[in-house]
């Protein structure tokens, strides 16, 4: 019995490793169980009207406010295309569980244009492939405003993977987030995510920020895979 046991432990043990070592990597988004996570007249989301369009496949937002998903997620893949504006800051946020009161209630994977003066002085936690106010990128590998960048967030449990333009630019830990106040780096969080990523329920909607300090977001491609 402890044989078998242990190895059942061990096969756990590989696959959870395969499966991890796959998610830092563009997936391939013709294999099965992969969906649009909007459908082109957008009747499956939850935005302001008027606001959020879609022309030839291409999202963007006239104003700052967000587009959410109705369904509600926990494990997935996430696998999209943006493209920025100068100045560009906006993100795909994750485990939205308050639609009314989201910025403490969620996690923001940063998209920004890091080019911009603005946003190449920002703190590193703020710049593009950043979990927002909380993790920065491990490198830089967005593209210039008014070229297409390959995107893809993967959420398991409370982890989060994130790759950009073909490279693993973000893994972090939910976990290990703690506190509301600072990170386990030591740096500040912003006042308005005063939520421990450690404490937020997972189960939630999946969104994007719309044209946030006048700059807008373009978003194309947007497929998503539920993980069991």
């Amino acid at each position: 019995m402890k044989k078998s046991f242990l190895i059942v432990l061990i096969l756990c043990s590989v696959y959870t490793s395969f499966a991890q070592k796959a998610y830092t990597k563009h997936p391939n988004i013709t294999q099965k169980g992969w969906h649009d996570l909007f459908t082109a007249d957008l009747s499956n989301a939850i935005y302001p009207k008027g606001i959020w369009s879609v022309s030839e496949g291409v999202f963007t937002a006239t104003e700052d406010q967000a587009l959410w998903s109705k369904n509600m997620y926990e494990n997935f893949i996430l696998d999209l295309e943006f493209k920025n504006a100068d100045g560009t800051n906006s993100g795909v946020i994750v485990h939205t569980s308050n639609l009314e009161d989201w910025i403490p209630n969620s996690v923001e994977i940063q998209i920004a244009d890091d080019y911009s003066e603005q946003w190449s002085k920002a703190p590193a936690n703020w710049q593009c492939g950043a979990v927002f106010g909380h993790q920065a990128a491990s490198k830089k590998a967005v593209k210039k405003a008014g070229e297409w960048n390959h995107y893809t967030v993967t959420c398991v449990e409370r982890k989060i993977w994130v790759v950009l333009n073909g490279e693993l630019v973000n893994e972090c830990d939910m976990s290990k987030f703690t506190s509301g106040k600072t990170n386990p780096d030591g740096s500040e969080i912003p006042s308005w995510l005063s939520n421990p990523l450690a404490e937020l329920p997972l189960k939630g909607h999946i969104g994007f920020q719309g044209k946030h300090a006048g700059a807008p977001i373009y978003l194309r491609n947007i497929k998503i895979k539920e993980l069991k």
